[in-house]
């Protein structure tokens, strides 16, 4: 019995080795995905900021601008990307909406980014863009990948078309997480116009025939959860001039909007409740279940080698012999 156990034991813990390394390498990159039915949304603010009324072509002071940011996830585009890319992929169709004190819309800009569900690489497929301009984009946006390095990024900026590195500055605790801070600078550049303007007949093309151009500059900050790659926080200290052309009645420049922006307090919390329940799954995959099985593997691959050794004792008794029949006599 001792021995037939050993056995048992001795496949179990074989089992158990073998799950670690396919759980780790194996199973987490076909598993740890980005869903493409994805939907979510952020709110930021700028408080304080300046806005510029193209009623007047003036800039003030106003006490509030919105930001919606909303990510939706296109399955049918996703399907069809990934017969030819021939691996998994996620359609994002993202619009950034920028609404004044008055709930009026100052300017809205669509995106669609396509990259892989698990390495959050870029994937250059047709319909790739921003606000109706075809891009390639390079580097990373909105997410990082999973199990984000010490290190700095290729980050892709919707405003210029441009990516540009991300520098990793630091660890710190947000909200009772470990989180990576990233900074990255975006110097003053000439940026198109959005293709929605807040004033109707006011069109990019009859802005260009004046003459005016628009500018942006930001710093942008991201406070990142490394385990699952999610942006927890988000902040961006925004500049946007328009310069130059006969629309600014000869002034040099003036300040379209600047503002310090900031998510909404109660995105988040369910930003960081959302990231604490994924941040489990990612690391059952890629900690508990491989190292758990590792060490139980060891645990039952030594009591195997016990009762083994149990079995070869020299001293046990040995088994008593049944008695020999004796011959019948007649």
């Amino acid at each position: 019995m001792r021995r037939k156990a050993s056995l048992i034991l001795l496949a179990c813990a074989v089992f158990c080795a073998a799950l670690s390394p396919l759980t780790r390498w194996y199973a987490f990159p076909r598993l740890a995905r980005i869903p493409a039915n994805q939907y979510q949304d952020v709110v930021l603010e700028a408080k304080n900021a300046t806005l510029l009324d193209y009623g007047t072509m003036r800039a003030k002071k106003v006490p509030q601008v919105t930001i919606v940011q909303t990510l939706k996830g296109d399955v049918t585009a996703a399907e069809k990307i990934e017969k030819s890319a021939h691996r998994p992929v996620v359609v994002w169709n993202a619009l950034s909406y920028v609404q004044g004190p008055d709930g009026k819309m100052v300017s809205e800009v669509p995106e669609r980014y396509i990259f892989d569900a698990h390495s959050q690489a870029p994937v250059h497929a047709t319909g790739e863009m921003v606000d109706g301009d075809p891009v390639e984009r390079t580097g990373i946006e909105f997410k990082w990948p999973f199990l984000t390095q010490k290190r700095d990024y290729e980050y892709f900026d919707a405003q210029t078309r441009a990516t540009s590195p991300i520098h990793y500055k630091g660890t710190r605790e947000f909200h009772g997480l470990k989180v990576y801070y990233f900074e990255q600078t975006v110097p003053w550049t000439k940026v198109p116009m959005p293709k929605s303007m807040p004033v109707k007949g006011i069109t990019p093309q009859t802005v260009a025939k004046t003459g005016t151009t628009r500018w942006y500059t930001t710093v942008r900050r991201f406070w990142v959860e490394p385990v699952t790659g999610a942006p927890v926080y988000g902040e961006e200290i925004h500049q946007e001039e328009l310069r130059g052309g006969t629309l600014l009645g000869g002034r040099a420049k003036v300040t379209a909007f600047a503002g310090d922006v900031k998510m909404r307090e109660d995105y988040v919390e369910h930003t960081v409740a959302l990231v604490r329940h994924n941040r489990t799954l990612v690391l059952a995959l890629t900690s508990y279940v491989p190292w758990g099985s590792l060490t139980l593997g060891l645990l039952l691959l030594a009591l195997s080698l016990v009762l083994e050794a149990r079995a070869r004792r020299p001293g046990d008794p040995a088994p008593a012999r049944a008695a020999e029949p004796r011959p019948v006599s007649a």
